[in-house]
């Protein structure tokens, strides 16, 4: 297993100018990298982050999109992935941070965690590849030719559990900018709006 935080500052090193919704990563990933292509957008919706990935997949085709997930937010909404599949935006990498755990809600077991294999999920849904990554020094030596490949292409990355058990209210708030914030730097990086 590995720790979000060292595959994230593996991650980091290849990123280039990919736009980055670091979903799960989020308190970690701001640590790394701090630009108007960074989306910490917390949890716009549990199971939201694979949506909205892909609707700026597709709506930049021209900028490749890098989503770190989870596999509680996936299994909120299995039906993202043959959509995505369906899609088959080639600037999509999605990255789904697999804990075993429903983790800022406590850390109440994932249903049959240890033997759900969510890359064959979602070969079955139509992703072109899709694979299990359970070792950092595994994700070191594949992310570059991840990264190279046209998308959309799932990774599965096991990691271990970080768990929250500070009720909600009452949660350091890690992410520098708010949701309103975060999309109007990004418009603004992208030549949306000037």
């Amino acid at each position: 297993m590995m720790h979000t935080a060292e595959l994230l500052q593996v991650f980091a090193a290849y990123r280039g100018d990919a736009i980055v919704i670091s979903g799960r990563g989020g308190r970690h990933w701001i640590g790394l990298s701090d630009t108007a292509l960074d989306l910490p957008l917390g949890d716009p919706a549990m199971g939201g982050h694979a949506g909205f990935g892909l609707g700026l997949a597709l709506a930049r085709p021209d900028k490749r999109v890098v989503l770190f997930d989870s596999e509680g937010d996936l299994l909120m909404s299995l039906g993202q992935l043959p959509t995505i599949a369906e899609q088959a935006p080639e600037n999509f990498y999605h990255f789904v941070l697999d804990n075993e755990v429903y983790a800022t809600t406590g850390g109440q077991p994932v249903p049959n965690a240890k033997h759900v294999d969510y890359a064959m999920i979602a070969r079955g849904a139509g992703y072109p590849r899709a694979m299990n990554i359970a070792e950092l020094d595994e994700f070191r030596t594949v992310l570059p030719g991840i990264l190279a490949a046209p998308g959309p292409i799932f990774v599965s990355l096991k990691v271990f559990p970080e768990v929250e058990n500070t009720p909600i209210g009452q949660r350091v708030r890690w992410r520098k900018r708010g949701a309103d914030k975060v999309v109007s730097d990004l418009r603004v990086a992208l030549g949306v709006d000037s």
